[in-house]
């Protein structure tokens, strides 16, 4: 990869690659750990990419791989954060209402809160979202059907504490 496409991809994929990192580990030091290594694996690649589409969901899919590898890693199996940080800077949201909605995809567990993002942040397809993730089609369905009950209980929950 020469070095122009290389900072091109760097550019248009690297927020991406973060929130989708950051939807993984919800930390934003090891989602840019998972960034900086995913952008390392472009750079050392040899693979060829037929379009921008087939990069992005290529980068995707290593950055799902680099979080799970810091996920099951040594490192990450004997540490304990010292202070949880609850950071929103990932997305600026126009209302309070996305804000709300955001915090509560947050809350999903991680096999629902990736799904929910490629599908409604990030725009794909479930049959994308399924090549990406390489499961299968009606369990990306089920697993979105299932993120929005969970999501619709809670945010109902939320909504009856605050009145």
């Amino acid at each position: 990869m020469e070095q122009t496409e290389y900072i091109e991809a760097v550019e248009l994929y690297g927020n991406t690659i973060y929130r989708i990192a950051y939807q993984y580990c919800k930390n934003k030091n090891d989602a840019e750990d998972i960034v900086q290594n995913t952008f390392i694996k472009l750079f050392q690649t040899t693979k060829g990419f037929e379009d921008k589409e087939y990069l992005r969901r290529w980068l995707i899919r290593v950055a799902i791989n680099e979080a799970k590898n810091l996920r099951v890693s040594f490192w990450k199996k004997r540490i304990f954060p010292m202070q949880e940080v609850k950071e929103t800077e990932v997305y600026t949201f126009s209302n309070e209402e996305s804000l709300t909605l955001y915090d509560t995809v947050m809350q999903l567990p991680k096999k629902y809160r990736i799904v929910v993002h490629l599908y409604y942040y990030e725009e794909y397809s479930i049959k994308e979202i399924a090549d990406i993730l390489q499961m299968k089609e009606t369990t990306i369905q089920t697993q979105l059907m299932r993120a929005r009950k969970k999501l619709k209980e809670m945010l109902k929950e939320a909504w009856e504490d605050e009145e």
